[in-house]
């Protein structure tokens, strides 16, 4: 996927994604780096938030879906310094899977 061009989306984050043979439902797999790494984002800063997007061959619109909505919470300023400043996985995963604040309907 990166040969189509980078997946780092800026701001110190990267949304790998792909379908995959054998892949039987739509996986999210979350890293925060330890040391953050040259992903030839489009800010050309280093990524220190890693979420990969696995998807089925035949996902479709479901997998289009997933990577939506992981792009909204990531690209939300208040969820990303909550995930930096905490290392409990239980809370990453909460903040994550939540829609954040600044995208909730009134």
């Amino acid at each position: 996927r990166e040969r189509l061009g980078s997946t780092g989306v800026g701001n110190g984050i990267a949304i790998p994604h792909g379908k995959l043979a054998g892949v039987s439902h739509i996986t999210g797999i979350f890293a925060r780096l330890e040391t953050p790494v040259d992903f030839e984002a489009l800010d050309d800063q280093p990524v220190d938030l890693v979420f990969l997007l696995l998807a089925p061959e035949g996902a479709g619109a479901d997998h289009l879906k997933a990577l939506s909505r992981i792009a909204r919470v990531l690209r939300d300023p208040d969820t990303m310094a909550k995930i930096r400043a905490t290392s409990e996985a239980d809370a990453i995963h909460t903040l994550l899977s939540q829609t954040p604040p600044s995208q909730q309907v009134a």
